[in-house]
């Protein structure tokens, strides 16, 4: 689709990634509902900003009732959370915004879209969908339901004219990734090749060369790659 003209909303768009593409469609010639749980806290010229809990229906079905005129919906608010036999309020609370939040949005603003034409709809997913990685596995399985959703809901929407896009990436330097001593990339970087990918209707936006090395390693015997990521994992601990 063509972002100059295009009316975008995205969540999570007070900092990481999230104020990145907000930002940089503001710069590419779209109007932008710049949205977080605490408003006062996205810093950005030249957006309206929208409190929004994506896991509040009340809220998301306001969000969809103000921006009625959105034709691209950027589903990127989303949180860590640590081994799916460690704390279940943390594994419930992944699943709870990750995935539950990314639906109730996409429901709330599909017929929006639809109104309107039709547009995109942008999952911010994860390597993590392909992969686990230590202490994350509660993540790691939010992000694969994300993933297969978008691949579902592509399907469902595709007779509105909705491209459902979802964008794999590994570790980006942001406040979720605080504390990890690994390569990161510049959120600025993520969301400019994130934006690029729906210009040209990608149905899997990969970001970097460590998640496509991920997702090629897939057709593969997993106990080989299993073996592979954890040499991985072990050359970043040791550096």
């Amino acid at each position: 689709m063509d972002i100059n003209g295009a009316t975008a909303l995205v969540t999570g768009a007070n900092r990481g990634i999230g104020r990145q593409l907000a930002a940089q469609l503001v710069e590419r010639g779209a109007k932008v509902y710049a949205t977080a749980r605490r408003p006062e806290s996205v810093d950005l010229d030249g957006v309206e900003v929208l409190a929004l809990d994506i896991c509040d229906p009340d809220a998301v079905s306001a969000a969809a009732r103000t921006a009625g005129d959105v034709n691209l919906l950027v589903n990127n608010a989303g949180v860590a959370g640590g081994d799916l036999l460690g704390d279940l309020d943390a594994v419930r609370t992944a699943l709870d915004v990750n995935f539950w939040g990314t639906l109730s949005m996409t429901r709330a603003f599909a017929p929006v879209l639809a109104a309107n034409g039709g547009g995109a709809i942008v999952n911010i997913a994860s390597s993590a969908s392909w992969l686990v990685s230590p202490g994350h596995s509660a993540y790691a399985v939010s992000k694969a339901a994300v993933w297969n959703m978008s691949n579902a809901l592509r399907q469902e929407l595709a007779g509105q004219g909705t491209l459902v896009s979802s964008v794999h990436l590994g570790a980006a330097d942001t406040d979720m990734m605080k504390g990890y001593d690994v390569p990161k990339m510049d959120p600025a970087e993520v969301a400019r090749i994130t934006l690029g990918g729906v210009e040209t209707g990608a149905f899997e936006i990969v970001v970097d060369e460590y998640t496509a090395m991920v997702k090629e390693w897939l057709s593969k015997d997993r106990r080989e790659f299993d073996s592979h990521l954890q040499q991985l994992f072990q050359q970043f601990l040791n550096t």
